[in-house]
């Protein structure tokens, strides 16, 4: 059985889901104040199709959400994410909800 890690990388600026110490995806961002704009995200091909990307946006936007913060989902795949979970729509900045049709 896999072991999977998710974990804030803070030092590097990204939330990274680890699969049997491989990092398989990760999140990349950048912060601004109470501002945290994801800028791109990755699941390695080989764990694609395994739900990891949802285990990792999940991850990354409760780590949001428990620090206070926004969030402008520049990545397409956190912007697609919080569409599919209405209920993380509050995280978005207002100027972000209206620039991408949130």
């Amino acid at each position: 059985m896999s072991q999977t890690i998710l974990r804030h990388a803070a030092a590097s600026d990204r939330y990274e889901i680890v699969v049997d110490d491989t990092i398989a995806g990760f999140a990349e961002y950048t912060r601004e104040g109470g501002v945290v704009t994801f800028t791109h995200t990755v699941i390695e091909p080989a764990y694609e199709g395994q739900g990891l990307g949802t285990q990792l946006a999940r991850f990354a936007l409760d780590d949001v959400r428990a620090n206070g913060l926004r969030i402008v989902p520049q990545c397409s795949f956190i912007r697609a994410w919080v569409k599919r979970h209405p209920e993380a729509l509050d995280l978005v900045t207002d100027e972000a909800r209206s620039r991408y049709g949130l």
